[in-house]
This record gives C-alpha cells, sequence and structure tokens, in this order.
C-alpha cells in the first residue's frame, strides 16, 4: 500500500508475525552497488544532455530525482552482485520462521523488482515519490511498523547509524570501522560481516594499467626517425606517457561505468571490479577526476599540439563510450584511429615530423587488430551458442551478430596484408635509403610481417584470441620472438654496410 504521505509498503500472500523481524537495506548491503547511482549512469548513457536536468530535479528533492531516475533508466536486477553472506542470513532467518522485510532508500520499482528476483521477502519498504527513505524517516517507519527494539537491521552506512539506534540488534556489513564501532557501543547484539578490502590490486585492474602498454606507441616517432638516443625528446616522451595513460585508465573507468549492465552478462567482464561490486560507483567517478587532473596537468607542460592530440582522444573515447562502439564497422575504425592518434600525439611531444608510410601503415594494422577483437568476441559467442544449444546471435551493446564472422574476418585479414604492402613500398621509397645503410635487409621484415599477421587470424578463428589482442601479444612467445628478429633486422640495417 502506497499513500501520498509513507513509503511503498507491500505485504506477501504468506504473513508471518512482525516480532523479532529482520530488516534488511538494500544498497551496499544486499548489494555490493548503489542503485540510485547506477540509474543515474544508465540514464546519462542513454541521453546525456540529461546532465543539465539533473540540478532541477535535485531541487524538488531527493525522492523526486530518484523517481526521474528510475524513469529515464532501464535497470536489470537480476544481473547484480548479490552478497552471498546476506543471502544466506535471511534464509536463516525464513527458517526460523522470522519475518523479514526488504527496507530500502532506493526507489519502489527498483526495490520491488529486487523482491521479486530474489522471493525471501515478506515485506517491502522503500522511498516514493514522495518521501526520501532513508536515515530517520527509515527509523521511524521501522519503529512504527515492527515496534521498539523489535526489529534486527542489516546495513553499512553512517545514515544507518540513525535506524540502529531504534533497533533490537545489528549487523553491518562491509561497513566502515568508524561506523562498526558506533554501533558496536549502542549495546544491542551486533554481528559484523567485515569488508574483504579493497587492495591496490584491484584499483590496478580497473585503470587497466596493462593497457598502458599501448602507450608505448607514443615511442614509434622518435625510433623511425633515429631520435632514441635524443634525451629531451625521451623526456618530452615519458611526459607524454604519463599524461596519456592516466587520461586512457579515466576513459577506461568511464567505459566501465556506462558499460555496467552489459559486463555484468558477460562471461569474462562481470568480473571486472566496478560490474562485480568490489569498487564502489562513486570511488569510480572520484577516480576519474584524479586521474583526469593528473593527465591533463602533464599535458600543459608539453606543446599546444600535443594537448590537442589529448583532447581529441578524450573527445573521441567519449563518444565511442557512449554511442559509437554501437555502431557496426564504424566503431572498429575509431578504435584503429585511436591507436594511430597514440603515434600522432607521440611525434607532436618531441616535435618530430611523421611520414605518409608510417601513419598508413599504422591504419591497416591496427583496423586489423581491431577486426580482431570483434572477431574474438563472436567467436565467444558462438562457443556458448555451442555449449548451451541456445541461439544468442548477437554481441551485447554491439551491432554484430555471429553471422558477421566470416565477413569481419576476410576484411581484418585484407587489413592485415595491406600493412604489409605498406610496408613494402616504404621499403622501396628513396626515403630508407636516407635512414639505413643496408636498406635491402628491411625486406626480410615483411615476410615476418606476413607470418604474424596469418597466425594472428589463424589463432582468433581457433577461439584462443583474447579478446584485447595487444594484451594476447604482449603475452605471446612468437609476437616477442618476432619482435626481437625484426629489432635485430633494424640494428643491422642501420649499422652494417653490405
Amino acid at each position: 500500500m502506497t499513500s501520498e504521505c509513507t513509503p511503498s509498503m507491500s505485504q506477501r500472500p504468506s504473513e508471518k508475525p512482525l516480532a523479532r523481524a529482520l530488516c534488511i537495506d538494500l544498497d551496499g548491503t544486499l548489494v555490493r552497488t548503489d542503485l540510485t547511482f547506477e540509474c543515474l549512469l544508465g540514464a546519462l548513457k542513454g541521453r546525456p544532455w540529461l546532465v543539465f536536468v539533473l540540478p532541477f530535479w535535485w531541487l524538488k528533492g531527493r525522492s523526486y530525482l530518484k523517481h526521474r531516475l528510475v524513469q529515464a533508466s532501464q535497470l536489470d536486477v537480476t544481473v547484480l552482485p548479490y552478497q552471498a553472506e546476506v543471502l544466506a542470513l535471511i534464509q536463516k532467518a525464513r527458517e526460523e520462521g522470522r519475518h523479514v522485510a526488504l527496507v530500502t532508500g532506493s526507489h519502489e520499482s527498483l526495490a520491488q523488482q529486487v523482491a521479486d528476483h530474489v522471493p525471501l521477502f515478506d515485506t517491502v519498504l522503500a522511498t516514493s515519490e514522495s518521501q526520501n527513505l532513508i536515515g530517520s524517516n527509515k527509523a521511524a517507519l521501522l519503529e512504527r511498523t515492527f515496534g521498539s527494539r523489535q526489529f534486527e537491521y542489516v546495513a553499512n552506512g553512517r545514515v544507518d547509524l540513525a535506524v540502529w539506534q531504534k533497533s533490537g540488534a545489528a549487523v553491518t556489513v562491509h561497513a566502515p570501522r568508524s561506523v562498526v564501532r558506533q554501533v558496536a557501543g549502542m549495546g544491542i547484539p551486533h554481528r559484523d560481516i567485515p569488508h574483504p578490502g579493497t587492495g591496490w590490486r584491484t584499483w590496478l585492474r580497473a585503470i587497466r594499467l596493462q593497457q598502458w602498454l599501448k602507450n608505448l606507441l607514443l615511442l614509434v616517432p622518435i625510433i623511425t626517425a633515429h631520435e632514441v638516443l635524443n634525451v629531451q625528446a625521451l623526456g618530452a616522451v615519458l611526459l607524454a606517457f604519463v599524461s596519456f595513460g592516466a587520461c586512457a585508465s579515466s576513459t577506461y573507468l568511464i567505459n566501465d561505468l556506462m558499460d555496467l549492465e552489459a559486463d555484468r552478462h558477460h562471461h569474462k567482464k562481470r568480473m571486472r571490479p566496478f560490474a562485480a561490486g568490489h569498487l564502489d560507483v562513486r570511488a569510480g567517478l572520484a577516480a576519474i577526476v584524479v586521474l583526469l587532473v593528473l593527465g591533463v596537468g602533464l599535458a600543459l607542460l608539453l606543446p599546444v599540439t600535443f594537448q590537442w592530440a589529448l583532447a581529441a582522444y578524450l573527445l573521441t573515447t567519449l563518444l565511442y563510450s557512449l554511442w559509437l562502439k554501437r555502431l557496426a564497422s564504424l566503431d572498429v575504425i575509431v578504435l584503429a584511429g585511436l591507436y594511430t592518434l597514440r603515434i600522432i600525439a607521440g611525434a607532436l611531444a618531441t616535435g618530430i615530423s611523421l611520414s605518409f608510410w608510417l601513419l598508413a601503415f599504422s591504419m591497416f594494422i591496427f583496423l586489423s587488430l581491431a577486426l580482431v577483437k570483434r572477431v574474438a568476441e563472436l567467436v565467444e559467442v558462438r562457443k556458448k551458442e555451442v555449449a548451451t544449444g541456445l541461439t544468442l546471435g548477437k554481441l551485447r551493446g554491439r551491432e554484430y551478430s555471429t553471422e558477421d564472422v566470416a565477413v569481419l574476418q576476410g576484411l581484418g585479414a585484407a587489413s592485415g596484408y595491406l600493412a604489409v604492402l605498406v610496408l613494402a613500398l616504404y621499403i622501396h621509397s628513396p626515403e630508407v635509403s636516407e635512414l639505413y645503410r643496408s636498406s635491402e635487409l628491411l625486406w626480410l621484415i615483411a615476410p615476418l610481417m606476413l607470418l604474424w599477421v596469418t597466425r594472428m587470424w589463424l589463432v582468433t578463428a581457433r577461439g584462443y584470441m583474447d579478446e584485447d589482442p595487444i594484451f594476447f601479444a604482449a603475452k605471446d612467445p612468437e609476437t616477442w620472438a618476432t619482435g626481437a628478429v625484426v629489432a635485430l633486422i633494424l640494428m643491422g640495417a642501420t649499422l652494417l654496410q653490405l
């Protein structure tokens, strides 16, 4: 029953006595996330312009804001990261014949969806459009509903202290140490389910530190220009590397926060820190700001042209996260362009001129790798279809289906071979003789590249490719061996006179 002055309260057919009721908070307790913030991200992902409307919703009150955010978003509660310890606590209470209530500051429609998905609750109490059910509001309602000290409250936050003061027993779930101490001092039965801790490894996974490997492309201009001993150029590249890395990590966080639901449906990505609830969404938003400030601050020490390249990278990746990645074909071209943009940024940071050959080669080879990524994802979907007997068809959040595999494989292999063709034309160009004593040796690189591109596509077709081909290549012994031989050929062509 819902009225204009009370929060939502729904009763299930089989009522139990209200004595010794177990009251469960939702956000950060039953689930390892905050549904209001997830609705906010979902709303902004679909309609970014809502960022200008949010202040007006806020001015009308938090309950109104939550109501409008739920209307503007679609949240799949079936894939939320539920707390196993809390579910076990609820199950035990039901076995003991206790009344179990879901009591939350989240909107009533979300609370009811959770209760329908987890059919363990006798009562659902939640925020309505007219009242925000948190803190003292929640405490007063529980006291009226179950009686003073006649309920046990399970929650996690500082705002819940007002509720615990009215409860007969308390369970703190992954709560801050200061909150646990205050609850322990209230003189009521208390049990603590401690937070496993968020270590630095979890944050390194979140910011994708391993993906900073891609920023080594900033070094390509000074390598191809034979300026690796130029200390000033190396210093500029180092600053650019950290600047690009910090900004890239912020975009990975943005992408993860925007893709929470899609990641939770993915067999691997569901274990990402935010999707799994190991990191708080609000902490992720704060980390984005810190990383952007660091990246942009370092960029200010470099030429203005590099700053423009970094701005172009940030804008493109933001558009990619919000929109472009859902457009078939365009998404892989954008990915290839972002790789090439790193090479351009490295040249702008050091003042080195780029050749047409390098830009053409990079665009084709990175388009091939971007297509490898999509085909690898589709091959994984096809393997799941065979294993489950279900027809999944499309990639979630992408405009690709398993029917596209053959076409994408052909396009990707062709792009890789075109990159080798550009390399061959470069080796035959007059510019090469000015940089290398024995340019004839460079012809040995072409068959090695053909072999590498062919192998990458064979590995992908057989389903062995990691979904990020750059990361796969970084761990692949044959790629390292190919790179070592290419480096030896380049050194020989530079130093030897045939």
